[in-house]
């Protein structure tokens, strides 16, 4: 029973969806009456309604199209109709003179034509695993980094020798000294050194007697400049404390003295002005117990005799690796003036000593060992000091010493002769000039008439010959 109920059920279910889809196929049949009434009328209106955009996009080689009328009640007929190509009136050569037929040719083929076939590249994908192509970067990179890691290394170890130096020193210095690290000109919070690069720094020192001040300057190793460090492989060097002191006109008499090594000697001969002027010859100093490896540069002999004592001696053999140059003048003006600048009175000059020692080779573990050999170096300034505040040239030195400094002042006159003249030709020319703007805002003609007239006899003078006129005596 129930086997027949759902055969039934089955039957009833695909009869159903069999009327359901024979309906879908034939829902638009109860048109097909209005169409086929209308039928000629709207095809004729379509075809003359049709865009002429439409047409030319047909296909040139278009066959000829098969239409059937339907009519219910005449019998089913078939009407074959041939369209004429829509393009065949452009090839009328007759009709269209210089048209591109090239053009229909290829629109008329545009369907014939093959799909494109579209390949794909394989791209390779960024910053994969070959770093070959990446070297230039690394390595740019990598030097920035040496660089920068460099720079403050260097900086900071400067830092340290500096601040090691003026621990070492500064007892010495404010035994001596009123103010150290102040020069008296401004207020300073921190008296000490002054960092003026980060390889230089200063300390000035007053209140002293025989003396205005003293200058130290620390030059070290420019140890943040990766080119000035790759350099001192090339040309070694050492780091140096150069120190000036200034000294008062009566406590220094009048003489020039130089000892140094023999490389510092010829380059200071070269460049200093006062010693190329006053002693520019080096000498040996072994019969005042001079090192070989040093020169002497005086200006007169008595100087050396007194100066290199025992004691000076003694030390200048000691440390003859640290002590570069030792400088005494009281002509001093600095280095020498370029043949560029044209001087017209000589440079002023100071009373200077000077004192140039080098900074012994300093490792980390042992630098404050390393900075106290120098303070007897220190000792042997405050000790020159002295030595040449009580220095007294004798008579004879005292004429040489004169003689010297006018021969040089003449010499500088004659050679600056022609700069003088033509300075003081300008200065005359400025004046006369000022003086004519003067009278010319003056009102009175009569005044300038007479300004005029004067000044017309004048350069009448200045152009006329000079002659000499000569005495005679009457007999």
């Amino acid at each position: 029973m129930r086997f027949w109920f759902v055969l039934l059920l089955v039957g009833l279910v695909g009869s159903q969806v069999w009327v359901s889809a024979f309906r879908e196929d034939d829902e638009f049949a109860e048109f097909e009456d209005f169409e086929d009434e209308e039928g000629g009328t709207a095809s004729a209106s379509a075809s003359h309604d049709r865009p002429a955009e439409q047409q030319k996009a047909a296909p040139a080689d278009a066959k000829p199209v098969t239409k059937e009328v339907e009519d219910e009640d005449e019998e089913d007929t078939i009407v074959e109709e041939e369209d004429d190509n829509e393009f065949e009136h452009f090839h009328d050569e007759e009709e269209f003179e210089g048209f591109d037929t090239e053009r229909v040719v290829n629109v008329e083929k545009a369907d014939e034509k093959e799909v494109p076939k579209i390949t794909i590249t394989k791209v390779p994908l960024h910053l994969r695993t070959n770093w070959d192509s990446f070297y230039m970067e690394m390595l740019m990179l990598a030097g920035l980094a040496v660089y920068f890691i460099n720079f403050f290394t260097g900086k900071s170890k400067n830092q340290r020798i500096a601040n090691a130096w003026f621990s070492t020193h500064r007892q010495l210095l404010e035994d001596n000294f009123t103010l150290v690290g102040d020069d008296g000109k401004m207020e300073v919070e921190t008296p000490g050194l002054i960092k003026d690069s980060e390889h230089m720094y200063t300390l000035w020192c007053s209140g002293r007697l025989c003396c205005e001040g003293m200058l130290v300057e620390l030059k070290l190793l420019k140890r943040q400049d990766m080119v000035a460090v790759i350099g001192q492989f090339l040309r070694p060097s050492m780091d140096q404390v150069q120190i000036r002191v200034d000294m008062t006109r009566d406590d220094m008499d009048s003489f020039v003295f130089c000892v140094a090594t023999k490389k510092s000697g010829l380059r200071l001969a070269k460049e200093m002005q006062d010693l190329s002027l006053y002693c520019p010859e080096r000498k040996t100093g072994e019969k005042f117990g001079v090192p070989n490896n040093m020169c002497l540069m005086s200006e007169m002999g008595e100087v050396s005799s007194t100066l290199l004592d025992s004691r000076v001696s003694s030390l200048l053999s000691k440390y003859q690796d640290m002590i570069e140059f030792i400088h005494f003048s009281d002509q001093y003006s600095g280095p020498k003036q370029t043949e560029d600048s044209t001087l017209v009175k000589l440079p002023e000059v100071k009373r200077v000593l000077i004192f140039c020692f080098n900074i012994p080779l300093i490792k980390n573990h042992a630098m404050q060992e390393s900075l106290d050999q120098m303070l007897p170096l220190m000792h042997l300034v405050f000790y020159l000091m002295d030595k040449v505040k009580r220095l007294r040239l004798s008579k004879e030195g005292k004429q040489k010493a004169d003689k010297n400094r006018s021969r040089v002042e003449e010499a500088f006159l004659k050679t600056t002769h022609a700069a003088r003249a033509e300075a003081a030709a300008a200065r005359r020319e400025e004046k006369r000039r000022q003086e004519k703007e003067r009278i010319m805002q003056e009102e009175d003609p009569e005044k300038q008439r007479k300004w005029e007239e004067k000044d017309q006899k004048r350069q009448m003078k200045k152009k006329a010959p000079k002659m000499k006129q000569l005495k005679v005596k009457a007999l």
